[in-house]
Formats: C-alpha cells, sequence, structure tokens
C-alpha cells in the first residue's frame, strides 16, 4: 500500500472515531438526528458532487451504478439506524469495537459456510480470536454478565450493525474500483437517499423532530461534515489503488480509539478487559486479512 493511501485510511480512523463519539451522545435522538446530520451532509458536500459530475468524472450512469447506489443508500441506512440504537442501549467502549471487528469475522465466516471457501490457518485464528475479544469487551472478565437480559444488548447490536458494515464496504468498493464512481458522488448520493426515505418522520410531525434536536443541533452538524469525510477518506485510499484486504483491517485502528474516547471522554467504566479486548479485536482482524 502507498505511503499516501495508509496515511488516508489512518487520518479516517481518527475521524471515524471522533464522529461515533459525537453520535453516541445524541443517541436518545434516533432516526431523527439521522436525518438532520444526512441533510448537513448533503448540503455541505453538493458543491463538491456538483463539480465533479460537471467536469463528467464522478459517475456514469449505467444500470449497474444506479443499482449499486440505491442498495449502497439502503445498507448504510440500516446501519445508521441501527448503530444509533446500539449506542442507545449500551456503551461506546463495547458497541463501537464489537461493530468494527465483527463486520471482517462475518464475511470470513460467510465464506467459509457459503461460499466454500476453505479456511486457511490465519482465517481461523482470526475469527478465533475476534470472538475472544468480543467477550473480554462484552463481559470484563465476568461471563456471568450475559445471564442477564441487558448484558449481551451491546454485542448484539454491535454485531448486527458489523454485518452491516461487511456489506457496505464489499458494495460500495466494488461501485468504487469496478464501476469508476467517485468517492465522495456514491457517498452523497447515499446520504440523499437516506434523507429521502427518513424525511417522513419530520414531516408528518415537524414540532416533535425540532423538540427532540434541542441541544444536539451542533452534534448533528459535526458528525454530518465528519461522517462522509472519514468513509470518503477511505474510498479514495481504495480508488487510488490500494486492496480492499489491506484497507479494511487497517481501518480497525479506530476500535482502540472509540475504547479509549469512551473511557476518557464518556468517563465508561472501559477497564483492562474492554482494551484488552480491543487489542485482541484488532490482533483477530489482521489475521483475517492475512487469511
Amino acid at each position: 500500500m502507498a505511503l499516501s493511501s495508509l496515511l488516508l485510511v489512518v487520518l479516517a480512523s481518527f475521524v471515524h472515531a471522533a464522529w461515533n463519539l459525537l453520535a453516541k451522545k445524541a443517541a436518545t435522538v434516533g432516526p431523527i438526528f439521522v436525518f438532520f446530520y444526512n441533510l448537513v451532509a448533503c448540503a455541505a458536500y453538493a458543491p463538491w458532487v456538483i463539480h465533479q459530475l460537471a467536469n463528467g468524472d464522478g459517475v456514469v450512469w449505467t444500470c449497474a451504478g444506479v443499482g449499486f447506489v440505491l442498495v449502497s443508500g439502503l445498507v448504510h441506512l440500516a446501519y445508521s439506524l441501527c448503530l444509533q440504537r446500539g449506542y442507545l442501549v449500551a456503551d461506546l467502549s463495547v458497541v463501537y469495537p464489537v461493530a468494527r471487528g465483527s463486520g471482517p469475522m462475518l464475511s470470513t465466516l460467510g465464506a467459509f459456510l457459503i461460499l466454500g471457501e476453505g479456511p486457511s490457518g490465519f482465517g481461523l485464528s482470526g475469527v478465533l480470536l475476534v470472538a475472544v475479544g468480543i467477550v473480554l469487551i462484552a463481559t470484563q472478565g465476568d461471563l456471568a454478565v450475559f445471564r442477564r437480559p441487558s448484558g449481551h444488548a451491546g454485542v448484539r447490536w454491535g454485531a448486527a450493525t458489523g454485518g452491516l458494515i461487511g456489506t457496505y464496504t464489499v458494495v460500495d468498493a466494488y461501485a468504487v474500483k469496478e464501476l469508476g464512481i467517485a468517492p465522495v458522488v456514491l457517498d452523497w448520493f447515499s446520504n440523499l437517499l437516506r434523507f429521502f426515505l427518513l424525511a417522513p418522520l419530520v414531516v408528518a410531525k415537524p414540532g416533535r423532530a425540532v423538540e427532540a434536536m434541542r441541544g444536539y443541533w451542533r452534534i448533528a452538524i459535526a458528525v454530518g461534515l465528519l461522517s462522509p469525510l472519514s468513509y470518503i477518506l477511505v474510498l479514495a485510499a481504495l480508488s487510488s489503488g490500494a486492496p480492499l484486504s489491506l484497507v479494511a483491517p487497517m481501518r480497525e485502528m479506530s476500535m482502540m480509539l472509540g475504547a479509549l474516547m469512551g473511557m476518557l471522554v464518556l468517563r465508561e467504566r472501559v477497564g483492562p478487559w474492554r482494551l484488552a479486548g480491543s487489542a485482541v479485536l484488532v490482533a483477530g482482524v489482521i489475521l483475517l486479512a492475512q487469511g
């Protein structure tokens, strides 16, 4: 991987962890918050998209291109809603690392079980380490937590989010690398689709939506600016020729950043078990990439 692509992915990890920290603070607002930060994203990045399209290097409108943009928007919408729900019921230091780590693990398991790919030693070791890391993060060394109804909420929502991460990573990588869709154009149209799909929630009761956002407008603006940026940086690395098999695991350094932010900023009870679990997750994802 070229140094420029590496720096793009590292920067994306920091930006991604930062906007997730902000999204956690607005977890109680739910889909309405997702709507408004998508509105900010659409407005902020529109000039860049218009410039790309005007120059003719943004996207070639084929049936395949339109189809992938639509699929990307739907998967990203499900991801956004699933993530906000997870942040509502569990700690950032649980949901975020589990979401980032389970995506590659689920993709590998799918390749083993559905596509019939032969499991390698690295692949099996990576799956095992990711599973161990998730258990450490969720239980903090106390396995009895799984007997409590609330004990596995963070793992459940984090894993669901991880599955969606794995899905949109593959879809978007194909759209950028094979169909030649510019990263900012793909992300913008994905945000636009989410905006229209969530609009009925706000249009039906606009007063309630505005009231729900009281005190969260600045956070919505920040997330609307940072969320597309973090993903555009990753897609830019892919479009410059960086292999997905290296970019995907490199992004997972954000897991440790998320756990640290949960401890230092949100004052969550992270402790050595969750930090160790995040480190094990990172090691597992790296092994998955080697497999």
